[in-house]
């Protein structure tokens, strides 16, 4: 039985209660209000297709965006709103993790705040990516597994082969989570038992048969997507200092300057504590953070490591944490140690739920931009005027579609004219395999409207397309007083793009790292 927390526990129960609400309200506004950024609303496109995958990721992100648009539509809220409930179903199951290991109410408030103080899910949950939906599936894997340890019972293992298989289907990353699985099963002393039991091997089976989409199509497709991401996993650019700090500096800013020191010692100890007694759940937990933390470290040494990569793991790293302080005591360490605990997990959470306040004040309210053609939002803003121009040659020209040869500027374009004008993207065919046909009646004999980001109206690809160009102007994308990109736009005649090119034409290859091309002949 759950003990009833005392008066205190209660209040500060309630007081998280409050605070998930209005972080909760914050991201609501921040999603219904802040214009999509490129790589939501390429996304988004997946999301009107019927293809069982994509070459970039499973298609977990875009079942998770058809259901938020479903309810609201295709309104910026609709594709965020799959975000926002991922984050409140994280959080209730990191609460009950917490709350099976340690029966402590403030161990539990902590765990339920500590992802409001990172800025990575206090608001940019609300920001659609595939880790958004393979996070709450991933914590709902080691949830079932926590239940499988206290109750003994096998059955939890097929649940975990569920969730574990939904994971896959939102991002290839959740197989880092196969060491801590491993050392789950192999450290512990039960090792034999379940070393022997049909559960772990029909689990592995359910997992599989939940990823079966992404076997199938990329079956289809010469194994693309496993290329595609290997091309990323094994790019080597050198050793550079660079892109360490740049991955250490992203996780102190979005997970906490405070926060990150704070789970990481929380860690730290509960690894020392799991594979010192054999304890199931501290070895799963702390396994799980820290072997993908060390691999993106160990990767920073040449390659610059994306800001969303490591968003998966951190969220079980917050329920380590949080049974860390109450593991302190319990175990007899010093008075002073276990205060020191506590107040920097508390500055953690107050001085980090601050700085996600001041970030959403930032974007929403202040008219500054005090890191110019950096800033990572207002990077991928401003394609209202780049659409408004693209509109008014639309309508000069008698152009009935329209050109691009970036996904990014082909992803705007398609949600900003939401279908009314045919969008493609003429090169990097491979992204598109599966996809509908945009309206070839509308295409095949028109004239269409270029519209590129400079200075891709220079690539070399133009010269092997029998195509005439006629440039009719350049128009900037701007954001708070600083231009972006500059975009051309130019009348084709005389052609009709090729919609699937052969896997060996340069306009099937895809750009994947530092502009590099790669297409499945050369990887083959």
């Amino acid at each position: 039985m759950t003990a009833k927390p005392d008066g205190a526990a209660r209040r500060h129960l309630i007081i998280a209660a409050l605070v998930i609400a209005a972080m909760t309200a914050l991201r609501i506004v921040y999603a219904s209000t802040l214009e999509l950024r490129t790589d939501e609303a390429y996304y988004w496109t997946w999301s009107k297709e019927a293809a069982l995958s994509f070459l970039d990721h499973p298609p977990g992100i875009a079942w998770l965006i058809r259901f938020g648009t479903a309810i609201f539509g295709d309104t910026q809220l609709g594709v965020r709103f799959g975000g926002i409930v991922a984050m409140l179903v994280t959080q209730c199951l990191l609460a009950d993790i917490v709350r099976r290991v340690t029966r402590d109410a403030r161990a539990i408030v902590f765990a339920l705040l500590m992802p409001e103080a990172a800025l990575y899910y206090g608001l940019l949950m609300s920001k659609v990516a595939p880790d958004v939906a393979m996070i709450p599936v991933a914590v709902a894997m080691f949830w079932s597994l926590v239940r499988l340890t206290q109750s003994g019972d096998g059955r939890w293992w097929l649940a975990a082969g569920l969730f574990a298989g939904l994971s896959l289907l939102s991002k290839f990353t959740a197989i880092m989570f196969l060491p801590a699985v491993i050392a789950f099963v192999l450290v512990p002393d039960w090792r034999w038992r379940w070393l022997r039991s049909p559960y772990p091997y029909l689990a592995a089976l359910i997992a599989i048969a939940v990823f079966s989409p992404v076997l199938i199509w990329n079956a289809q497709h010469d194994w693309a997507s496993f290329r595609f991401q290997g091309v990323r996993a094994t790019a080597n650019y050198g050793v550079s200092w660079r892109t360490i700090g740049d991955y250490i500096g992203l996780q102190f800013g979005l997970v906490g300057f405070v926060m990150l020191p704070v789970v990481l010692s929380g860690l730290t100890l509960t690894a020392w504590r799991g594979y010192r007694t054999r304890e199931p759940i501290a070895i799963l937990l702390s396994t799980a953070v820290l072997v993908p933390f060390l691999y993106f470290l160990w990767k920073s040494l040449t390659l610059r490591v994306g800001d969303t990569w490591p968003m998966f793991m951190w969220p079980v790293g917050f329920a380590a944490a949080a049974i860390n302080l109450v593991m302190l005591p319990r175990e007899g360490w010093s008075g002073r140690m276990t205060r020191s605990a506590t107040f920097w997990a508390n500055t953690a959470v107050t001085t980090g739920i601050a700085f996600v306040v001041a970030v959403f004040l930032y974007y929403m309210v202040a008219p500054w931009n005090f890191l110019g053609k950096i800033d990572p939002i207002g990077a991928e803003a401003g394609y209202d005027e780049v659409a408004a121009r693209a509109q008014a040659q639309l309508d000069e020209t008698g152009a009935t579609w329209i050109a691009t040869t970036d996904y990014r500027t082909y992803a705007m374009l398609r949600w900003l004219f939401r279908g009314r004008v045919p969008v493609i993207e003429i090169n990097e065919r491979g992204r598109f395999q599966d996809f509908r046909d945009p309206g070839v009646d509308r295409i095949g004999g028109h004239a269409g409207l270029y519209v590129g980001r400079e200075p891709d109206s220079h690539l070399s690809l133009w010269n092997s397309l029998p195509v005439t160009r006629e440039p009719l102007e350049q128009v900037d994308r701007r954001w708070r007083g600083f231009v972006m990109d500059t975009y051309a736009l130019e009348k084709l005649t005389g052609w009709t793009p090729e919609l699937s090119p052969p896997k060996d034409s340069p306009l099937f290859q895809w750009r994947v790292l530092a502009g590099d091309f790669v297409s499945l002949s050369e990887l083959g």
